[in-house]
């Protein structure tokens, strides 16, 4: 543990960003997966599931969770899964 109280105070604060990096990380994975199964399976809404997670994947971008050459990748995947089930 560290002595310096700017050091406790940062041990704090890294775990608090942390854990908001963890759930935005792992709703980010939730709704790809589910837009992936909605093409997959040809669901009603599965143009609504690629909006929602073309969103998602944007602000992941924004904040920081995901490079903006990985968000522009998966925002193309899901794209070209979308046409092919339409």
């Amino acid at each position: 543990m560290p002595n310096i109280k700017s050091a406790k105070k940062r041990v704090k604060v890294n775990a608090t960003k942390a854990a908001a990096n963890k759930s935005r990380r792992s709703n980010l994975k939730t709704v790809l997966k589910k837009a992936d199964i909605a093409c997959s399976t040809g669901a009603a809404d599965k143009a609504e599931a690629v909006k929602l997670a073309v969103k998602r994947v944007d602000q992941a971008c924004a904040k920081g969770l995901m490079h903006k050459n990985k968000a522009a990748r998966k925002k193309a995947q899901l794209a070209k899964k979308l046409n092919a089930a339409q």
